[in-house]
C-alpha cells in the first residue's frame, strides 16, 4: 500500500544504531538486537537523509529525484516506502510522530 499524502513524517533512526558508509553502499547495525543490515548506494543515501536531516517523505523524495534525474518521482517515492517499510520491519527506526 502506497502512502501518497503530502508531508508523511519520516521515522527516525533508532538512537542505538551504528552506521558505516561503505564504497558500495552501507552497514547498519543494532547491537541491542545483534542485527546487521546492508544496504546498497541508494538505500545509504536515503539512510542518511532520515531525520534530523529530512522529515518528509516528500522533501526526501524531492531531494532524491534531484541526485537521481533517470528515474521517476513515483518510482523513487514507491522505493523509499518499500526501505522504509524493511527498515521497519528490521526495528532499525522509530515510527514518525
Amino acid at each position: 500500500m502506497s502512502i501518497s499524502m503530502a508531508n508523511v513524517r519520516l521515522p527516525k533512526p533508532k538512537s542505538d544504531l551504528i552506521f558505516k558508509t561503505l564504497a558500495d553502499g552501507g552497514l547498519i547495525f543494532s547491537p541491542a538486537l545483534e542485527v546487521y543490515f546492508s544496504v546498497n548506494a541508494v538505500g545509504s543515501r536515503v539512510w542518511n537523509l532520515l531525520p534530523p536531516v529530512t522529515d518528509t517523505l516528500d522533501a526526501l523524495v524531492a531531494t532524491l529525484s534531484a541526485e537521481y534525474t533517470d528515474v521517476t518521482a513515483d518510482v523513487i517515492r514507491a522505493d523509499v516506502e518499500e526501505l522504509l517499510a524493511e527498515f521497519a520491519s528490521q526495528g532499525l527506526v522509530d515510527p514518525a510522530l
